[in-house]
């Protein structure tokens, strides 16, 4: 099931391997003499066959980026890698190798054709982004689940699988459980799986399969919900207002806070609690909705930057080409006139005036290279101001913001003291009647006397960020 070691050395992939390879699956017209003796640019090479070379590791590939199929089949190798720059890739064969696991498959997200025909593969796995995936080879290895048929799943373009050679081929109800949990599959085992085979699958799978779908969608539902929430949480990072959209600053204040809770207990400090909550949330609300109107506007900046840099660059090759066209044609009608001509003056006169007009287009084609630059340069000013004016704007509404959660918080505190104040005076004079835990009672003038010293943590030290920014 998998290739011995040859009795020569491991070959290492390197420069003058690869050469060699490229070398010799390149034209031996005259076009590939020509570009063996100029040197041949590896990032065009589209394909690459590198079997039968002993080779033990793939490495050294990082060059060849528009590859679209690579051999490698008939080595020693042991590891997939070395293949994470190879994002082009549509087809790759790894058979007859001395692979033990699936891995460094992960970029390959363009591939459709992979052969890992006799290896040592025990587990199908680590293949999630191969989506686009048409065919699999997996055949003479160490595969003993069936099992592993349900990982291929979620391949729903795959159309042709060889197992053959395989543990788990030997079970009887093999061929109607790959028919069963692989429904969209047409080629098992270089077979086509026919009608009656896939009905029988239906029948006996029926139940597990319709459990399997259903858990499935589950699974995609959540994803998507997850996947959904981040997107959304990653536009409020970008517009710098993450988690303003809600209670979580006033709750992060008081998360840690024992002393809050004791405090909860007083007479009329509960309903404070939940006033200083509610306007502290829609202060944050209001930063919220201020920070993502921002980000949409620095977004339309943006992109008005972009469609004006494409539009001074397009006019400017227009001009020059239009330039370029011009002199072509009075060049081809000067030449036309050079052919008839025969007095000598004449063509000497001609010449001189051809050589006024190459000069002449030079000058006109680097004032148009001037022109554009100074018209990028004052897009990119504008720009710049415009942005500027943007954040300072934004800053300048979110300090009064602030000051404003400054000013709720010290009135909250100013009034909390006034209740502890009042509450003791009451516990003196023995007229407190509000139910109250007796571990609460018995903390409660610690508690009063450290809160008035300590006041709650400002708003800036849960969002440090926040308070630097607008400082």
């Amino acid at each position: 099931m998998s290739r011995l070691y040859d009795t020569a050395e491991p070959s290492l992939v390197d420069e003058e391997l690869l050469q060699k390879a490229v070398e010799e699956q390149g034209p031996q017209d005259q076009a590939g003499q020509i570009a063996k003796e100029e040197g041949i640019q590896y990032d065009e090479v589209c394909q690459l066959r590198l079997d039968y070379k002993n080779i033990l590791k793939i490495d050294h590939l990082w060059q060849f980026t528009s590859l679209t199929k690579l051999q490698l089949d008939n080595n020693i190798i042991e590891k997939i890698e070395g293949l994470g720059c190879l994002t082009n890739l549509k087809w790759l064969d790894l058979s007859f190798n001395n692979i033990e696991g699936i891995e460094g498959l992960d970029s390959l997200v363009k591939l459709e054709d992979l052969s890992l025909y006799n290896n040592r593969i025990s587990v199908i796995e680590n293949m999630d982004t191969l989506l686009n995936l048409h065919v699999l080879s997996i055949g003479n290895n160490f595969l003993a689940q069936l099992e592993n048929v349900i990982y291929l799943r979620k391949f729903k373009n795959l159309r042709t699988l060889n197992l053959a050679g395989n543990p788990i081929c030997k079970e009887d109800r093999y061929k109607i459980f790959v028919a069963a949990y692989l429904p969209e599959l047409v080629y098992l085992d270089f077979r086509l799986l026919d009608e009656q085979t896939r009905e029988q699958a239906f029948g006996k799978y029926q139940y597990a399969i319709e459990e399997m779908r259903h858990n499935e969608a589950q699974e995609r539902r959540a994803m998507d919900a997850r996947q959904e929430q981040e997107d959304e949480l990653q536009l409020h990072r970008d517009a710098f207002v993450e988690l303003l959209n809600g209670p979580y600053l006033f709750d992060s204040m008081y998360a840690d806070d024992a002393e809050a809770a004791k405090l909860a207990y007083l007479p009329g400090v509960s309903l404070l609690l939940e006033t200083y909550k509610s306007h502290l949330v829609a202060l944050c609300v209001q930063v919220f909705e201020i920070g993502l109107a921002q980000r949409s506007r620095r977004e339309d900046e943006v992109k008005s930057f972009f469609d004006c840099s494409r539009e001074a660059v397009d006019d400017n090759q227009q001009r020059a080409a239009q330039i370029a066209a011009d002199f072509e044609k009075a060049r081809r009608q000067v030449m036309s006139e050079m052919q008839q001509a025969t007095d000598t003056s004449l063509l000497e006169a001609q010449l001189n005036h051809c050589s006024e007009e190459i000069n002449q287009l030079c000058d006109s084609l680097m004032t148009q290279e001037l022109q554009l630059v100074d018209q990028l340069e004052d897009i990119i000013k504008d720009f710049e101001r415009n942005i500027s004016d943007m954040v300072a704007g934004f800053i300048e509404v979110v300090q009064g913001i602030f000051a404003q959660c400054r000013d709720l918080e010290n009135h909250h505190h100013e009034k909390l003291l006034e209740i502890a104040v009042a509450t003791l005076e009451r516990v003196a004079k023995n007229e407190l009647e509000e139910d109250m835990p007796d571990d609460v009672r018995m903390d409660y003038f610690l508690v009063v006397r450290s809160r008035v010293k300590l006041r709650s943590v400002a708003p800036q030290q849960h969002f440090p960020q926040w308070h630097s920014a607008v400082s």
